[in-house]
C-alpha cells in the first residue's frame, strides 16, 4: 500500500539514494500519451535544477513511475509531492481539464550503503521488457539512466 510520507524507519536523509514508484489514479494509462510522458520527465529534470533531488534512472509506463535518485535537499514527501503537483498542473493544461493525475502516496525504497545503485538502474530500466511493452528497452522511449546508453543497452557500464 502507498503512502504519503516515507515507510515507518526510513527518514528523509539528504543524500540517501531512494527507488520511488508512482502509480496515476486509478492506474489511468496517461502516459501512452508521449507528450504526458515528456511533461513527467520535464519535471523531474526540474526537480533536479532546483536541488531537490539527482536523478540516477527513471522509467515512465504508460500508468506509474519508477524514479531513482538521491534526495538533494528537503524531505521525500516534499519533493514528490512538489514533483506531483507540477506534473499534474503541466498535465492537466495540455489535456484541458482538471482533477488528480496520480494517486496519492508513493511506494519508496532507500537504498542501502551495500546494495547495488546500478544493478537498481537497471532494473528500473528493464521494466517496459518485462511488462512485456517492447522485446528490447532500446525500442521505449520514455527511460534516463546517468549509466546507460540508449544506443548500447542494459549492459553498458
Amino acid at each position: 500500500m502507498s503512502s504519503p510520507r516515507p515507510r515507518k524507519g526510513h527518514h528523509s536523509t539528504q543524500g540517501a539514494v531512494h527507488a520511488v514508484t508512482v502509480a496515476t489514479r486509478h492506474r489511468q494509462a496517461f502516459f501512452r500519451d508521449a507528450s504526458l510522458a515528456e511533461i513527467v520527465r520535464q519535471q523531474m529534470l526540474r526537480s533536479d535544477l532546483e536541488g531537490c533531488s539527482q536523478t540516477h534512472a527513471w522509467v515512465v509506463m504508460p500508468d506509474h513511475l519508477h524514479w531513482l535518485f538521491t534526495l538533494d535537499h528537503g524531505g521525500l514527501s516534499a519533493c514528490l509531492r512538489r514533483f506531483k503537483s507540477r506534473s499534474t498542473g503541466a498535465i492537466n493544461q495540455v489535456r484541458g481539464q482538471s482533477g488528480a493525475i496520480w494517486q496519492s502516496g508513493f511506494h519508496d525504497h532507500r537504498l542501502r550503503d551495500d546494495e547495488d545503485l546500478l544493478g537498481q538502474a537497471r532494473y528500473i530500466v528493464a521494466n517496459p521488457v518485462r511488462a512485456g511493452l517492447v522485446a528490447d528497452v532500446r525500442e521505449y522511449p520514455h527511460w534516463g539512466c546517468q549509466w546507460i546508453s540508449r544506443h548500447g543497452g542494459l549492459d553498458d557500464p
